[in-house]
């Protein structure tokens, strides 16, 4: 018979688990207002799968009835919000394109082999940030042969083996930042499948110190986005970007209350050298988007992500 120790460990295990399970259900109610720990909770939202496995490993060890029944709460929210990314996802077939987003690094020493990777994935759009000086040239010759139809605007490109129009700039720019920053584009894709607008994004940073998140510029251009493709008269919408946070991320609200993301895939992005959070997405509106996939690293500190958007 366990010990009165061992028992008091066993629910010392199921509190952990029950606030856990809390925590992963109702992260909406975490405060925003004291460092954005709402904010900075939900990035790392997926990573509670882990805490559910060492939980479980301990309640096994002690042989805890009462925190293997408590497990169940975590397990159950868990597999609810984020199971369905386990899947391969659905084969929508027919009306699609390939569309890759890749921040490609302002300070990628090999710009021409990041566009041989890119090219490799047989993508009908690219999308690329960080565009600066003497790379944008690399990528436009590198790419023109694949995608003869481009569009840069401040450091954000968007490449097509379509035809495009309507190209301009999407000011992002929130209030407090330099005049000369530009990180928005949006064109007209001409498809085989039908018109759709396509809009590229770079968000601003966020940070973390001891104040704990600063995404408030983040977030204010976010909030200028979301307006845009709101007032976007093409219905068909895919926005690729590096959004600086991720699809639960409450700060990105104004492009996830209007615009659907993957079915399938977690496919975390950033730091390349030790992916632990997807910033880099694709999302979509009178569009599906599949299964996401990261792409092999390059000169940057992003993998690229890759994605199949069923068009309606």
């Amino acid at each position: 018979m366990p010990g009165a120790g061992s028992r008091r460990r066993g629910w010392v295990i199921a509190g952990a688990a029950v606030v856990l399970g809390g925590m992963l259900g109702f992260h909406r109610l975490v405060p925003n207002w004291l460092g954005r720990i709402g904010s900075l909770v939900e990035s790392f939202l997926p990573w509670g799968g882990v805490l559910v496995v060492v939980l479980l490993v301990l309640a096994l060890v002690r042989r805890s009835a009462v925190a293997l029944v408590a497990l169940l709460l975590p397990v159950g929210v868990w597999v609810d919000t984020f199971g369905g990314l386990l899947l391969p996802g659905e084969e929508h077939g027919g009306r699609e394109l390939v569309v890759v987003q890749h921040n490609a690094s302002d300070e990628n020493r090999d710009p021409a082999g990041t566009a041989r990777a890119l090219i490799g994935s047989g993508a009908d759009l690219v999308a690329l940030e960080e565009l600066v000086g003497p790379q944008v040239a690399v990528y436009e010759k590198s790419l023109a042969a694949d995608y003869p139809h481009h569009v840069v605007r401040g450091t954000v490109g968007l490449w097509s083996k379509h035809p495009l129009s309507g190209e301009r700039i999407v000011d992002i720019k929130p209030p407090g930042i330099e005049e000369g920053w530009s990180r928005g584009v949006r064109a007209v894709v001409h498809s085989p499948d039908g018109d759709l607008a396509a809009y590229v994004a770079h968000l601003p940073s966020v940070r973390l110190g001891l104040g704990g998140l600063a995404s408030q510029r983040r977030d204010e251009s976010a909030t200028l986005l979301g307006r845009a493709i709101a007032d976007e008269s093409v219905e068909t919408v895919i926005l690729l970007g590096d959004l600086n946070g991720t699809v639960e991320d409450r700060g990105l609200r104004p492009l996830t209350s209007q615009l659907s993301f993957a079915e399938s895939g977690f496919a975390f992005s950033f730091p390349a050298a030790f992916p632990v959070a997807r910033i880099d997405q694709v999302m979509a509106r009178s569009a599906t988007v599949g299964r996401i996939r990261t792409l092999p690293a390059t000169g940057s500190d992003h993998l690229p992500v890759v994605a199949r958007v069923a068009l309606e």
